[in-house]
Parts: structure tokens; sequence; C-alpha cells
């Protein structure tokens, strides 16, 4: 990665371990084309994609334990790709998805490090439109109520790609907007479920988020 210094680390999800090339800390930014500038993502917050979230690890964990045989399942906001290339490795049907413009490209590098097919990509603005991206039957994500902004952004984007039993796993690490994310979610037809265990089990940094899921049944 031209401009960046990374590192490796090496996951436990379930019985599987995963290789993560990351960045070594959030001081990186190199953005030589403007990309950030075009992306409207200040040098402050460009590198949070790149580092390795407890979140992040909580969704993975969780997606481990789930029935995804025959589900069509979109991650939204993949980052690093942890949670997809779990999904990949178990033969699930996995699109991944990021607004970061070097995501795509550090999914491509641990699924190599992984020796895994590629996983499907696209690069999503929540307020955008995608035709061609179709409806999905499970969606997922971690950390994504990042602004005050966001709920509304991802409960429509939702609403337009989920199919008609669509369930929805966020992971929530609380940064205030879940209540109105929850809402939103109502209002396009989504019942809020009871919240699920978390599954990462580590005393020394216990996640106190929450693992908020909602499911769609439409007749």
């Amino acid at each position: 990665m031209p401009g960046y210094r990374i590192k490796y680390s090496t996951l436990s999800i379930g019985a599987e371990d995963f290789h993560l090339c990351s960045l070594r800390d959030k001081q990186q930014f190199a953005d030589p084309d403007g990309l950030a500038e075009q992306a409207g993502i200040s040098s402050a917050t460009w590198p949070l994609f790149g580092q390795i979230w407890p979140a992040g690890q909580v969704l993975a964990q969780t997606l481990s334990g789930m029935a995804v045989q025959g589900l069509r399942i979109l991650e939204l906001g993949c980052g690093l790709g942890l949670t997809s290339l779990l999904l990949q490795r178990l033969g699930a049907d996995i699109t991944a998805s990021d607004y970061h413009p070097l995501a795509g490209e550090f999914l491509l590098r641990n699924s190599v490090l992984n020796e895994l097919p590629p996983v499907t990509y696209h690069n999503c603005d929540w307020a955008e439109h995608y035709l061609g991206l179709g409806l999905f039957d499970l969606i997922i994500g971690s950390d994504l109520l990042y602004e005050p902004v966001h709920p509304a952004q991802l409960a429509d984007f939702i609403a337009r790609h989920g199919a008609r039993c669509c369930r929805v796993v966020i992971v929530d690490p609380g940064r205030g907007n879940g209540a109105r994310f929850s809402r939103l979610m109502l209002g396009h037809g989504y019942q809020q479920m009871a919240d699920t265990v978390n599954l990462l089990d580590d005393p020394e940094a216990p996640f106190k988020g929450r693992i908020l899921q909602y499911q769609r049944l439409l007749a």
C-alpha cells in the first residue's frame, strides 16, 4: 500500500483463523489522487476504515453461528472485510460494500491473505440509488450509525435493498443513534427482535454495545 504503514494480525472467529492486513495506526493518511476530498472524508476519519474494531469482531462471531446457506447477503461498511471473508469461507452468497475508496483494495488483499476467491464488492453511498445492486435476504454491518445523518440514510438504503422477508443484523457500539434508527426501521416495516448474546469473549475489553436485529415480513 504505497504511502501507508500496515500491519498483519490473526483473529480467531469460531474455529477459524483469519489473517488481516490493516493500517498500523489511526494516523495514516496518503491521498495523492484527491480521493478523500472527492468522497468528503476528512484526514482524521480517513484511516478509521483500516482498523480492526471490536464491533466488527462481534459481527463476525455472530454470523459464524448463523445459518447462512441459500441467503443472498450484503455487508454494509465492510472496512477490512472480516465478516465478508468469514462468509466467503462458509460458501455463502456474500456481497461486501463500503463508501471508503480504499476498502475494496484492502478487501482484495485480505482475500488473498486467506487464500479465498475475491469477494464481490460494491462501493456504495447510502444516499444514492443502485438499481443493479438488487435485493438481499440478509443485510449486516457494524458501527454504521456514526453520524446523526446515518440512521435515516441507512434505514432508507436497507428498505430499498431488503427482500420481502429480509433480516438485518447491525452491531452498534452505542454512539447514541440506535434508537432513532430502530424507529425509522419500524416505519419501513421492520420489527425489532431481541438482542442476541455477545459472542466476543474478551474480559480485558468487554463489548458494551448492542447487536440490533430486525425482521421484515411482508405478505
